[in-house]
């Protein structure tokens, strides 16, 4: 008897979470708005639920979400979650088709249904991990953040590294510049600064804390590039500064006044300058996928009429950066002369970020109109590269009027992830935008939380999100007692 009576409380819950559609709704011509706004999307076919807020004003709310096979799956309520298991029966079952939420409001007692909200669910996975840094949009100080890594195809969440697991309160930590090998785990890097700081790099599961900043170098390792194949690491060296203006649309601006390229081999422990030219600012490095060409971004200084004036922060927008490529050959470990892939000084712009697709065939990088750190500048976009033919074009599908910056490939080259701040202009959130067999782009859709309230409530922004194909084998305990210890010095080679 008792066991009846369980099953009957258990049956009125699910037919109360999953109410049937209103068959009396009358038809209405007003899409729904929805939070986070997914019409029209192309969505990988292992996403986590897209669950969503609908923002119309009624007295009751209704969700039905089906495709042309598998399940229907019916949600009442204004905050729409879907359960994990039909929803992926129901992306599966769908594959290269479309889905649809059929969207009920009820108002004055009378049910309307809105036109439904289309998606393509695109028969390409995305990688199932991503890794990102979770921070604050602050200017000096290093407060609560972490290197976290999520589950794509769920909603689980996992610390890399907290830097509250070794804080001092005088001297701060900054954690940064989290990069994978090959979309794999075992060989992995982030940057400690400030109390306890370091390197940390993990070579096949051992964890090591280096000092990069080798005799005669302008500093330590800053933004780094893992070779494809081989036990190498390229590095900017970059001295940066930062200043704050009180006239303009972009108060803040990162400035280097001066940048190398260095490699790192964490077997030998050498490092050694590979780009050191006092007239080019040399930054940003970024490996093609054979492992063959090392791209990065460089601002030819020379033609400046003061480059002191940099110094100050003044005439900063006269830094324009170009996109590089070197030559190497991985049996000799010898870079061969620079060559320019893409002239933005000529049209009077600035690219930066450059990062090469899977396949080899295209460079995604990211251009504003001047400067090299964009993620502070409203008008920074995507732009893609044809790397065969040389032609480029901005990516209209993908770009808001916010900015658009850090960017990353998926494994398959199918899938893009982005950073960009269209949602509220502060606080920067990760986009996934699909690239189709002709290599054309569709429009992004924000990556999907369990609760759709978490983005109005999460005061950090999210930046250089990477993508992997396994998740991260150590601890934040594991990686903190190393962080504690003190660091083992590069060694400079010629």
């Amino acid at each position: 008897m008792k066991h009846r009576f369980l099953l009957f409380c258990l049956t009125l819950l699910l037919s109360g979470a999953c109410a049937r559609s209103p068959h009396d709704a009358q038809p209405g011509d007003r899409a729904p708005v929805l939070f986070p706004d997914y019409a029209g999307a192309a969505i990988p076919c292992n996403i986590a639920p897209l669950n969503f807020r609908i923002e119309d004003t009624a007295t009751a709310y209704r969700c039905t979400a089906r495709g042309e096979n598998g399940p229907v799956i019916r949600v009442k309520g204004r905050t729409v979650q879907f359960p994990e298991r039909k929803w992926r029966q129901l992306l599966q079952a769908n594959l290269g088709q479309e889905i649809r939420f059929e969207i009920f409001e009820k108002r004055d007692g009378a049910w309307t249904a809105c036109p439904p909200v289309v998606l393509f669910v695109a028969p390409d996975p995305v990688d199932r991990y991503l890794a990102y840094r979770l921070i604050e949009p602050t200017y000096g100080m290093a407060g609560n953040m972490c290197i976290a890594q999520r589950d794509l195809t769920g909603f689980t969440e996992k610390e890399i590294f907290n830097n509250q697991l070794d804080y001092n309160r005088t001297a701060g930590q900054c954690i940064n510049c989290h990069s994978f090998q090959d979309y794999h785990t075992a060989n992995m890097q982030f940057h400690v600064r400030q109390n306890d700081g370091g390197t940390i790099i993990v070579r096949d599961g051992d964890i090591r804390k280096v000092s990069l900043k080798a005799d005669g170098f302008l500093s330590a390792g800053v933004y780094p590039s893992w070779h494809p194949t081989e036990a190498l690491v390229a590095y900017s060296l970059n001295h940066t500064k930062q200043y704050f203006y009180a006239k303009g649309v972009d108060k803040t601006e990162v400035i280097d006044d001066a940048s190398d390229l260095m490699l790192y081999d964490p077997v030998s422990n050498e490092a050694r300058l590979i780009a050191s030219d006092e007239s080019k600012f040399e930054t940003f490095p970024y490996w093609s996928p054979d492992g063959r060409w090392l791209y990065y971004a460089s601002a030819d200084i020379s033609r400046l009429p003061n480059r002191e004036n940099i110094r100050f922060g003044v005439h900063y927008d006269d830094l324009k950066y170009n996109l590089m490529r070197m030559p190497f050959d991985p049996a000799t470990r010898t870079f061969g002369p620079a060559e320019t892939v893409f002239n933005a000084a000529a049209l009077d712009r600035s690219a930066t970020f450059p990062s090469v697709s899977p396949d080899g065939k295209r460079l995604l990088f990211t251009m504003a109109s001047f400067g090299q750190f964009h993620i502070w500048h409203r008008d920074a976009d995507l732009y893609l590269m044809d790397l065969a033919d040389g032609s480029w074009a901005p990516l209209a599908e993908v770009n808001s009027g916010g900015t658009e910056s850090y960017h990353s490939w998926s494994s398959n080259g199918r899938w893009i992830v982005f950073s960009s701040r269209r949602h509220d202009g502060t606080y920067t959130r990760l986009y996934l935008s699909w690239f189709d067999a002709e290599g054309r782009a569709h429009k992004p859709f924000v990556i999907p939380q369990r609760d759709p309230d978490l983005y109005d409530r999460l005061f950090k922004s999210y930046n250089i999100p990477e993508f992997t194909v396994e998740p991260v084998q150590q601890t934040p305990r594991q990686f903190v007692k190393v962080v504690k210890k003190p660091a083992t010095q590069a060694v400079r080679i010629p």
